[in-house]
Parts: structure tokens; C-alpha cells; sequence
């Protein structure tokens, strides 16, 4: 068979819908630990669900790290997200305080890994800066921006709102998102082959 006119060695190619993503973001911390679920479609971002892990105040350690990881076990397992992307640590002050954050911080990836997923990390910065436009925002101005990005009809506690930053933040990034699968290719001269 033989092709001529102006489409002769041009090829067709079907378009494919891209099933939404779930992405779960965290706001790693001792006491609360915030989390937002996202939903991304196509370019459209979809509120799922958000929240806190609160430990108790007069527990141990080891007893706020055991909440924090089943309650975001319990998350993981009821919505069942697809990637999941956490803030990094900042260094403080107070190096005792940024030690037990990043014991939070370190149990949230765990319970991530425990269920197979991926996960991203990004600085506070580059979170605000993703959401509102610059890296010095205030928490409110973050929360105000999450409202109106997700359409929610209220502005989310803080440690949720930083949470769902965080997702958004990753969604933009496209950390797995919108990507060419690669497995069993290679790049040469900048191209996969």
C-alpha cells in the first residue's frame, strides 16, 4: 500500500488519557503532623481529603512516633495514594527540636516506603514557592493560596494547608507525573531511544 499527499510519513498517534494521580503530601511534626491528599488530572488539581495526626502531649517519644506512623498507615491504606511527597527538615535553632522533627519526619517516610510508595522531598521553600510565587510567604498567605488553588470553601488549619502545599508542590514539579515510562530505554544524544 502506498501513501501520498501532504500526510504520506506522518503517523497517527491516539490520544491517551492519563488516569489521575493520587498524591499524598506531609507536614512532618512531633506533636502534629498535617496531611492533604490531592487528586491530579490532567492539569486540574482535585481536593481528596486533609487533616492532622495529633500524638499525645504527656507521651514518650517512642509513643508520638508509633501514632504518627499508624495513623499515617490507617491514611495510606483508606485512600490509597500513589505518590506521596514530604517537606524536608530545616535546620533550627535548636538542634534538640530539629533532631525530633526529623524523627517525625523520618517516620512518615517509613510508613510511605512500608506501603511500596515513592516519595518526593521539598524544602519549605520550594513549596512556597510552588504555591504562592515566593519563598518568604507567611502561613496564612500559604493557606489562602491552597484555599483558592483546590477551591475549598474555607482555609485549611495550617499543618493541613502546608501538607496540601506540599502535594501541589509536587504536582507541579511532576515528579513522576506526566513522564514518559522508561523502563528499558536509554538516553543517547538527549534522546530516549
Amino acid at each position: 500500500m502506498t501513501v501520498s499527499g501532504a500526510t504520506a510519513g506522518l503517523l497517527k498517534s491516539p490520544v491517551v488519557a492519563r488516569a489521575p494521580v493520587r498524591i499524598l503530601g506531609i507536614d512532618p511534626g512531633l506533636r502534629v503532623t498535617g496531611f492533604g491528599i490531592i487528586e491530579k488530572s490532567g492539569s486540574k488539581l482535585i481536593y481528596v481529603a486533609s487533616g492532622c495526626v495529633k500524638t499525645p502531649d504527656a507521651a514518650a517519644l517512642a509513643e508520638r512516633l508509633r501514632v504518627i506512623l499508624e495513623g499515617l498507615r490507617d491514611l495510606i491504606a483508606a485512600h490509597a495514594p500513589q505518590q506521596v511527597a514530604v517537606e524536608k527538615v530545616f535546620v533550627n535553632v535548636n538542634p534538640q527540636s530539629t533532631l525530633l522533627l526529623g524523627q517525625a519526619r523520618g517516620t512518615a517516610i517509613c510508613a510511605a516506603v512500608d506501603a511500596g510508595l515513592s516519595v518526593a522531598e521539598y524544602t519549605a521553600l520550594q513549596v512556597k514557592q510552588a504555591v504562592v510565587g515566593h519563598g518568604k510567604a507567611g502561613k496564612e498567605q500559604v493557606q489562602e493560596m491552597v484555599k483558592r488553588l483546590l477551591a475549598l470553601p474555607g482555609r485549611p488549619s495550617a499543618d493541613a494547608a502546608d501538607a496540601l502545599a506540599c502535594a501541589i508542590c509536587h504536582a507541579h514539579a511532576g515528579q513522576g507525573l506526566g513522564r514518559i515510562l522508561t523502563t528499558g530505554l536509554r538516553m543517547k544524544n538527549g534522546r530516549l531511544v
